[in-house]
């Protein structure tokens, strides 16, 4: 019965939408993962916008989902939600939902397996099936270590290829003590891009129409 009420729930959160520009927001595994509740709040001061976040098992580690006021759906949702063939596929679900995917932040691990066409949990299935005419925009966020490594310019530029748009990750002293490149932008910077992409009507437009 709670699994039932479950599914509902998943198909439910992905029929209604209260804005009128739909981001997903997507979460790896980097301990920038700590911002996910202040770039989602910060997302919804945006006029218009509804959002959804997908999440990998290891971002999980990073953030409380208490403090995240939006849908988040994992790899169990993916799992849990399909039962039967009639029944939706989750990753192609929010594919179809979204307007732009912003995934901040993009872990190395994880900048390799969509570099290299792996799509092994929700969040990088729904990169694989991302509709390349709508805006997917990532952050990469590591070690300054394993951001010098020669093949992270390689992925990124892999993915710059495919028409996504990278969002500069910045030099700082980072949580594990060393000082360098390979933050995460700062989340102002992420929203303020996001905004750029994202078909927002102006109120004076809104006020003319009406």
């Amino acid at each position: 019965m709670q699994t039932e009420e479950h599914d509902s729930g998943l198909k439910a959160g992905l029929l209604k939408s209260c804005g009128t520009c739909r981001v997903l927001v997507g979460v790896t595994g980097s301990v920038a993962a700590l911002k996910l509740p202040v770039l989602v709040s910060q997302l919804l001061q945006l006029s218009g916008v509804d959002i959804r976040v997908v999440t990998t098992e290891h971002a999980k580690h990073f953030y409380n989902p208490a403090e995240v006021s939006v849908k988040v759906y994992d790899d169990k949702d993916e799992w849990e939600l399909w039962t039967q063939r009639s029944d939706p596929v989750l990753h192609i679900e929010l594919r179809r939902w979204a307007d732009l995917f912003v995934i901040a932040p993009l872990d190395a691990n994880t900048l390799g397996k969509i570099a290299n066409g792996i799509c092994d949990n929700l969040l990088t299935c729904v990169v694989r099936a991302w509709d390349t005419s709508r805006p997917l925009l990532f952050c990469p966020a590591m070690n300054t270590a394993m951001w010098q490594h020669p093949i992270t310019a390689q992925q990124v530029s892999r993915l710059t290829e495919f028409g996504y748009v990278e969002i500069p990750c910045i030099a700082k002293k980072l949580v594990c003590g060393d000082e360098g490149k390979g933050a995460m932008a700062e989340v102002s910077t992420i929203v303020s891009v996001v905004k750029q992409y994202l078909p927002i009507p102006d109120e004076s437009s809104q006020k003319t129409s009406m």
